[in-house]
């Protein structure tokens, strides 16, 4: 599992007067849930760039005074106006219980539409998955080199293990679309088709 680490220092006193103070002086306020009691801390806001401006998923080493703690990001609040970080919340990673996240998909191989002209559409970036903190991975991967025209990949159709699904099973993930030249190629060859059975036919008859 892919981590990242972040510093932090534990704060002593809370209330909007307090998180007022702590944004004006360039830090982030941030409380770690899950273990024996909430820890409420804050950290630089530049140290916030590689875990939340990225497509990728990390287990986050939160130091807060010395202490250690496993955590994942739990949630982000941003400012209406301006998009920067007003709070994070982390949820601390504990062996014996299970975590709900969104882990990335990742697509691989060249698909067999795509090879014939087809353009390969993304319906879905990540999977929501229930697992235990050690059972996590940094990727969800789908190979689509069996995708063809007109067909998608369902997520019904993927598993990974000791990784349980949350999303909707019929949801498709990753498909394949028929471009219009294609289409109107293949109805030009319908018509052609169709076209010579008529002339056939009427040949047969004045015969």
């Amino acid at each position: 599992m892919n981590t990242i680490s972040l510093e932090g220092t534990k704060r002593t006193e809370v209330g909007k007067k307090a998180t007022k103070a702590v944004r004006n002086s360039g830090n982030v306020p941030c409380i770690i849930y899950g273990g024996a009691e909430p820890i409420a801390f804050e950290a630089s806001k530049k140290s916030f760039t590689p875990i939340v401006y990225t497509p990728n998923f990390y287990v986050v080493d939160v130091t807060v005074d010395g202490g250690a703690h496993k955590c994942i990001l739990k949630d982000i609040q941003f400012h209406p106006v301006t998009d920067e970080i007003q709070h994070v919340d982390f949820l601390e990673l504990s062996d014996d219980k299970k975590v709900v996240v969104d882990l990335p998909l990742v697509f691989e191989g060249l698909s067999a539409g795509v090879r014939e002209g087809g353009k390969m559409m993304i319906q879905m970036r990540k999977l929501r998955i229930k697992a235990f903190p050690q059972d996590l991975i940094p990727e969800l991967k789908v190979d689509v080199t069996e995708l063809e025209l007109g067909r998608s990949i369902k997520v019904n159709e993927v598993s990974y293990e000791n990784l349980e699904i949350m999303n909707s099973l019929s949801n498709p993930m990753v498909s394949v679309e028929i471009p219009r030249s294609l289409k109107s190629a293949a109805s030009a060859e319908e018509e052609g088709a169709e076209g010579g059975e008529g002339a056939a036919e009427e040949e047969a008859a004045a015969e």
